[in-house]
């Protein structure tokens, strides 16, 4: 969840005291005390700066919610909305259009053969200043303070598709622990690049390097089981669905057992995946964006079973053989065996931001999880 827009609502303690002549104040009666409590503005409804306070409870995305009497355009952000009906209505108008004029298959080949192009120019076009980084993590994800104490001890985080550092960089300067090492990696060089060059690249504790996750290989320095946390955020939407199999099999070879994975990503309905326009849909929720990059959108029952295999939703999404191209890679593990993880968090964070002045309203769904190897692996 956004930390911009969740605001941390703290308890308010009564206080009791005397007069100044030492007689006891008098206690309120039932009816003044309903009053006050009428009258009372919670931090996370208050409009006074010294009350915008970020939350720090986790998967609990925030707490300004939208009730019956209020006036939407208050505040510039509710949690938990659920979308009106005239949203869904237009959202699947919008669906219908990105339907009828697909990707081609010219493109559909042009984008899918060679991603990291297309990831280069973005990274060409957008330096590190571009980005905000994410101070929020420690709060959504509470193992990455465990792992930045003092005494947690030798302790690995690999972070795939690293971008220019905007998840890795916070961790670091958050970091008390002097045996925490980072991997960054990112399909792109050029991200790569923008990470070594930032003055707080320090190589005995971040260490960069270009990856495919769904790659045959691990990354540069790590071998089997010796990461202790997995980061995947705004990183699975990006790959083609072909290629789930293989990221989640590469995740699990990493993760020693009991590893976590913390995971953020898009959810189905983002206005995002709703304003897109004809030519961009390549499969089922599956998009091109306008500089080339991929992006998809997922469900949660969707990602429940990607992550526990419960069931192979490749084949009915669209994205069977011959739809889409994909170069071919080699498995991540040749045992026969599926990974299995315990999904220990997973949940739908859904936010109405609104747009004061113009009386818009904008619903944004992104999708937040943990799943832990469990050491246990299913036939394939």
């Amino acid at each position: 969840m956004i930390p911009n827009s969740k605001d941390k609502a703290d308890s308010m303690a009564e206080m009791h005291g005397a007069s100044v002549s030492g007689i006891p104040l008098e206690e309120p009666n039932q009816e003044s005390q309903l009053k006050d409590r009428k009258t009372e503005v919670l931090p996370h409804r208050s409009h006074d700066p010294s009350n915008n306070l970020k939350r720090s409870d986790p998967f609990k995305f925030g707490s300004r919610y939208l009730q019956e009497d209020d006036d939407v355009f208050e505040f510039n952000a509710w949690d938990h909305v659920t979308p009106d009906e005239s949203y869904y209505a237009y959202a699947e108008e919008q669906y219908a259009h990105q339907r009828a004029s697909p990707v081609s298959d010219f493109d559909k080949h042009r984008f899918n053969s060679d991603p990291a192009k297309w990831w280069n120019k973005f990274y060409s076009n957008n330096t590190s200043n571009f980005f905000k980084n994410r101070k929020w993590l420690h709060q959504e994800f509470p193992i990455l303070s465990k792992l930045t104490t003092t005494d947690a001890g030798p302790s690995t985080i690999l972070e795939v598709g690293a971008g220019a550092g905007n998840t890795a960089f916070p961790i670091l300067a958050a970091n008390e622990n002097p045996k925490l090492i980072i991997h960054a990696c990112d399909f792109s060089s050029k991200a790569v690049d923008l990470i070594k060059a930032n003055k707080a690249y320090d190589p005995q504790q971040i260490k960069a390097s270009v990856w495919d996750i769904s790659s045959d290989e691990l990354p540069p320095d790590l071998t089997e089981e010796s990461v202790d946390v997995v980061l995947l955020i705004f990183i699975f939407s990006a790959l083609n669905p072909l290629q789930w199999d293989a990221a989640v099999k590469n995740v699990w070879r990493a993760l020693r057992p009991g590893g976590e994975v913390c995971f953020r990503d898009y959810g189905r309905g983002d206005l995002t995946q709703v304003r897109f326009k004809k030519g961009r849909l390549m499969g089922e929720r599956f998009y091109i964006r306008g500089d080339g990059t991929r992006v998809y959108f997922f469900e949660e029952k969707e990602l429940r079973s990607i992550w526990s295999q419960n069931s192979t939703l490749s084949e009915s999404n669209g994205f069977e053989d011959g739809k889409i191209e994909e170069p071919k890679t080699k498995e991540g593990s040749a045992t026969g065996l599926k990974p299995d993880f315990d999904v220990v968090s997973l949940g739908v964070d859904r936010r109405m931001l609104v747009n004061r002045q113009r009386q818009l309203k904008m619903y944004r769904c992104w999708m937040q999880g943990r799943f832990k190897k469990t050491g246990n692996l299913k036939p394939d």
